[in-house]
């Protein structure tokens, strides 16, 4: 069942404009009298499509939907690399269920990318949607602006991660946690080549917790791909300790 993400619901009905509507019109071929879900951001519902035109699709609500179970949120801070692969990353990242995606600059970011990320965020941001929905989320993530290293540290959650070949096996680190649904949980991941000595020093004072994924040596679309899901799956809900 395709889901579709809508700004508002009223008198039960849902009505989908913009970039949205065409994609639905024109690349899905959406018809009345199809079947789909359609989600606010806090609401599911069961729906049928009225009337579809690369306008506007309108779509009536029929049951609502149970809602997934509250869990701790996922911010994945990921050095920009080259664009394909960090894109990918990107989308993956999401599926796993990432609740926001912060692009960071770091000490061996290509510059040329840092530069260029500015123009991509809007795309980046609607990739982002795309995997959202075709993985059944109740919304899209985030997806912010870059970061220098150094703002990107300052970033708060119960349990912040730092990705290095040096640390401790992320499951032990979750092994005697729980976290409240409200929560959020962050993992701050390298880019091409690795930390320079100094973001390792800066994190450390910061009080990031270091983590490794395994054994082997991942890309870092890889590695923020694999993090993210290990959070999502390994964190436990309960009361915050």
């Amino acid at each position: 069942m395709r889901r579709v993400f809508v700004s508002s619901i009223e008198d039960g009905v849902a009505v989908i404009r913009g970039d949205r509507a065409r994609h639905l019109a024109r690349v899905v071929r959406i018809r009345p009298g199809e079947e789909l879900e359609v989600s606010d951001g806090r609401r599911i519902f069961a729906a049928e499509v009225e009337s579809a035109s690369a306008a506007e699709v309108v779509v009536r609500l029929q049951q609502e939907l149970e809602p997934p179970a509250p869990s701790p949120a996922v911010e994945l801070l990921a050095s920009i690399t080259k664009f394909p692969r960090w894109e990918m990353g990107l989308e993956k990242a999401v599926e796993a269920g990432a609740s926001a995606i912060v692009p960071v600059v770091a000490a061996r970011t290509d510059g040329g990318l840092a530069k260029a990320a500015a123009k991509r965020l809007e795309r980046w941001r609607l990739i982002a949607e795309e995997a959202a929905q075709q993985s059944r989320q109740l919304a899209a993530p985030q997806v912010h602006e870059a970061l220098a290293f150094p703002e990107a540290l300052e970033r708060p959650a119960a349990l912040r991660v730092f990705l290095d070949f040096d640390g401790t096996p992320l499951p032990e680190l979750l092994n005697d946690r729980t976290f409240a649904p409200e929560e959020s949980l962050a993992v701050l991941v390298g880019p091409e080549g690795g930390w320079s000595d100094d973001e390792r020093a800066a994190a450390a004072a910061a009080g990031w917790r270091f983590a490794r994924l395994g054994d082997t040596t991942l890309r870092a679309e890889t590695a923020a791909i694999v993090a993210t899901a290990f959070l999502r799956q390994l964190a436990r809900v309960g009361e915050a300790r």
